[in-house]
């Protein structure tokens, strides 16, 4: 079995390489990546793995931005040290779920796990990744932003989430725009504000917008499968929503 390891922490790919040997030596460790865009590249320049280890917060990000940037084909088992996430959701959407620091016989069972499915069913699935959010999601108790303080010359103001037509980056600054058209800058990234707004309202339409569902006036067809978002407020730039997204968009404007 090839198996690719994405953890950002060097002791810990250390010590889960020293347990996964443990557990089955013939077990061939094919990469080690620390991030999303390594992980991305990796994957596009490399035969995929088996199975990946996936640890969710990486240096630049959670983990889960990389199943909107590549096709992930491998099965997968979520490990954290973190447990405020919905354990359940990953239960059901992946391979499994492992908690730090990983224990040989949490670890046994999920590769026994790994190898049954893969008896079962010739190769375990990758995780539907919207699917696994969608159930934490509905796991976890929201608790959304109802406003931002912002700066506004020598003054700070409380924006009303109501107002906000919409997030975007710009050279590595978080906007926030209003429906009125007054940009404020944040002290947050995009990932960050995107767990700190209510899905059914905000979408994510790429790695530089946030959208509110009421800034959306128009979609158009575009290259590739692609769509193209027309806002009010307009935006300086296109907003442009991949061919992966597409439908999880329309499914989200049409509630």
């Amino acid at each position: 079995m090839r198996v690719l390891i994405v953890e950002d922490e060097q002791l810990a790919v250390e010590k889960l390489s020293r347990t996964i040997h443990e557990v089955d030596k013939n077990i061939q460790i094919v990469g080690q990546t620390d991030g999303i865009e390594t992980t991305v590249q990796w994957l596009q320049d490399n035969l995929e793995p088996d199975l990946i280890f996936l640890d969710i917060e990486l240096s630049d990000g959670q983990s889960f931005e990389i199943f909107n940037q590549t096709v992930v084909n491998s099965a997968v088992i979520f490990t954290t040290s973190y447990d405020e996430y919905a354990i359940q959701a990953f239960k059901v959407n992946s391979i499994d779920y492992l908690l730090k620091p990983i224990k040989k016989d949490d670890l046994r069972q999920s590769l026994e796990k790994y190898a049954q499915m893969k008896q079962k069913y010739g190769h375990p699935a990758a995780p539907d990744i919207q699917q696994l959010l969608r159930d934490i999601r509905l796991q976890i108790t929201p608790d959304y932003r109802d406003r931002f303080l912002v700066k506004h010359g020598q003054r700070m103001l409380p924006i009303d989430i109501a107002e906000v037509a919409y997030f975007y980056s710009e050279s590595s600054i978080s906007f926030l725009k209003t429906r009125g058209n007054i940009r404020f800058s944040l002290e947050y990234t995009l990932d960050e504000l995107e767990a700190m707004v209510d899905p059914r309202s905000f979408f994510r339409a790429n790695r530089g917008f946030i959208l509110h569902i009421k800034s959306v006036d128009a979609v158009y067809p575009h290259l590739n499968g692609r769509l193209k978002a027309e806002l009010k407020p307009v935006s300086e730039t296109d907003v442009l929503i991949s061919r992966e997204k597409a439908q999880e968009f329309k499914d989200w404007l049409g509630k």
